[in-house]
């Protein structure tokens, strides 16, 4: 999907490029300053640098955005099943929605509009799916995503905070 002439196209990953793109979001989560570092959440990191086989759960969908060079820009994982959603706290119980997680924008690739556009995807999904809302979380780590988020009309949902550690986890709704 390419709607607005960007520099980059909005596609479902293909298998051959699930390690690049784990690879990619390791580097992200573990450059973004007070986020944990691997060695604190190993399982974390691990599910990231395999970011692919969470393609294997019904409905689940990696997302990424890739350029003339077909590198990988930025990705996000997109849930039409929240009881895949994965995350600790309520929003696995939550029906009729779809959920986004693990969104990262490469760092020489801020800037351009690949959050939004990722985030506008999954949107979009969820939309062609009937579904009547979209899920996610962020931490304060994020500020850049949240902020974006909340531009893009999700809003603070309280009741599906939780902690991961010590890292305090925020929930955020999108009514379609």
């Amino acid at each position: 999907m390419n709607l607005h002439n960007e520099p980059f196209l909005i596609r479902e990953a293909k298998s051959k490029e699930f390690e690049e793109t784990g690879k990619m979001m390791v580097g992200v989560y573990s450059g973004l300053k007070g986020f944990p570092q691997p060695e604190d959440f190993p399982q974390y990191y691990d599910l990231l640098l395999h970011i692919g086989r969470l393609t294997e759960k019904p409905k689940t969908s990696l997302l990424i955005a890739s350029d003339n060079n077909k590198a990988v820009l930025g990705a996000v994982v997109y849930l039409g099943d929240m009881s895949n959603y994965g995350s600790k706290g309520l929003a696995t119980q939550e029906k009729n929605a779809a959920g986004i997680r693990f969104l990262a924008v490469s760092p020489n690739a801020r800037g351009l509009g690949i959050g939004k556009a990722l985030t506008f995807a999954c949107i979009q999904k969820a939309k062609d799916s009937g579904l009547a809302q979209v899920i996610l979380h962020t931490t304060l780590t994020m500020m850049t995503a949240w902020k974006m988020y909340e531009k893009m009309g999700f809003q603070r949902a309280y009741e599906l905070d939780f902690d991961q550690g010590d890292l305090h986890v925020f929930g955020f709704r999108l009514l379609l």
